[in-house]
């Protein structure tokens, strides 16, 4: 298996990062194919047959939506529903049974045994923005399926993104890049703090937040709250660290692949958090849902309603649970609410960002609560428990979360205050990656060895770890 979190992965990376660069650049997106079908076949062998029909759909589809063509609409309706249909279908079919079933008073089928195909959330959204671009006229059609193919299912970004653009990313297959040793260690570091991330912070948190959302009634006001906000800094850690790892192996290759993430909880408002969360998903929304609405251009009360019905569509993106929508309508409605407030331009401002930026982390806070919880149900009980059950034991029974021993507490403290502390100096314009590689040799090797000794002492290992976002 090939997964990015796993060894799998680092052993085709190694095999591949030569292959690239002794072929010829023309060639290359070839191999990348190769190694896209390999990493997918790796994981999900019934799921590819799903991922070739729709980019084939989408392909054909996309030779005959060029401005002016006849039985345009036509070919755009069925390259969207092959984009598209299956992931209602096979995704989003069992929840509205279920809602349609209630309405009823029947019992419908629920879809749990149908298919779920690796990276299906984001290879329909990227054959999707293919063939609108190319019915916009801003790509021209691909003339090979094959290429079409490559970029649906490029390994680095399929199961968690961030997402590509066509004319972004299939051009950079084809520059001529040439092997850096100086590009290769900025990689391998970027890589080596996703990995940090993901089994110093995310797999430690991972316990605590398992524990509190499972049995909230058994703990006091300190646990859950601290057991939520952890899910925030897991959620961040977790999926912002795949982000690391699969931009940094683009670097060493000489790929540019879009950021996802830019210190989102430095955000001082919720418009701002979404500027610097996700970033390529929230651009998509923007770009494809959000402006051929009307975006901002046809008033203020439709502008309000077409932000809240851009973050109900992303929120039902996320998966097919009442939970994201009604966390994406927060969402939505918390920004449409921004809008009208006299005071916002002001919270940003830097003497009085901080305020902004407590504000904005406990929306964060609350609302990814509900996105947490197994169903709206569950979310409520959560929220009642956390306000009718009072006491402070979080740090003294630290054991009742999962915790094994105070070092464990120490450890998991330790790697959030180290990413804060990274986003903060990043804000500043303080790039550590950019000073590490401009200081004395002595200096580096001493920084690569602390960090080294740091991972293995820090690590949570054993647990699995597959990444949270590879599931929406």
């Amino acid at each position: 298996m090939f997964s990015v979190n796993s060894l799998g992965f680092l052993v085709l990376l190694a095999v591949f990062v030569p292959l690239w660069f002794t072929a010829r650049p023309d060639r290359r997106w070839q191999w990348m194919l190769a190694a896209n079908l390999l990493f997918y076949l790796s994981i999900d062998v019934p799921g590819l047959f799903v991922l070739l029909a729709s980019a084939a759909l989408v392909w054909l589809s996309a030779k005959n939506v060029r401005p002016g063509m006849p039985r345009r609409r036509r070919w755009i309706a069925l390259g969207l529903s092959a984009a598209l249909a299956p992931l209602l279908l096979l995704k989003y079919s069992g929840m509205f049974a279920d809602a349609a079933g209630t309405l009823l008073g029947i019992p419908l089928w629920d879809g749990s045994g149908l298919l779920q195909p690796l990276g299906l959330a984001y290879f329909s959204l990227q054959l999707a923005s293919y063939l609108i671009d190319v019915s916009r006229g801003d790509l021209a059609p691909e003339p090979l399926y094959a290429r079409v193919l490559c970029y649906a299912s490029f390994f680095f970004s399929i199961t968690q993104g961030p997402f590509n653009r066509y004319g972004t990313l299939m051009p950079q297959l084809a520059a001529p890049t040439r092997f850096d040793s100086h590009r290769l260690w900025r990689g391998a570091m970027r890589m080596a703090w996703g990995y940090f991330k993901k089994y110093a912070i995310a797999e430690r948190a991972a316990v605590v937040v398992s524990a509190a959302f499972s049995t909230p009634e058994i703990y006091d006001t300190s646990q859950l709250v601290f057991g939520t906000v952890l899910y925030s800094f897991q959620l961040y850690a977790d999926f912002s660290g795949y982000t690391d790892i699969v931009l940094g192996a683009g670097e060493i290759l000489g790929l540019r692949l879009p950021e996802n993430f830019r210190q989102p909880f430095l955000a001082a408002t919720v418009r701002e958090l979404w500027s610097r969360w996700h970033i390529s998903l929230s651009q998509w929304f923007r770009d494809y849902v959000y402006i051929p609405l009307g975006g901002n251009r046809k008033g203020t009360a439709r502008r309000d309603a077409n932000l809240i019905l851009t973050f109900l569509a992303s929120g039902l993106w996320h998966g097919a649970n009442w939970t994201y929508l009604v966390w994406g309508g927060l969402h939505g409605g918390i920004q449409a609410i921004e809008n009208h407030l006299l005071w916002r331009k002001k919270i940003t401002r830097l003497s009085t960002r901080i305020f902004g930026i407590a504000g904005t982390f406990t929306v964060f806070v609350v609302t990814f609560t509900i996105f947490r919880a197994d169903s709206i149900a569950a979310a409520a009980e959560y929220f009642r428990c956390l306000v009718t059950t009072p006491g402070f034991d979080v740090f003294s029974k630290y054991w009742e979360l999962g915790l094994t021993s105070r070092l464990d507490l120490l450890m998991l403290l330790a790697g959030i205050a180290a990413l804060v502390a990274v986003d903060i100096l990043h804000e500043c314009g303080v790039h550590l990656r950019d000073r590490i590689a401009v200081s004395p040799l002595p200096v580096r090797w001493l920084v690569y060895e602390c960090a080294l000794f740091a991972f293995l002492l820090m690590g949570r290992f054993l647990s699995g770890g597959a990444f949270l976002y590879a599931r929406y």
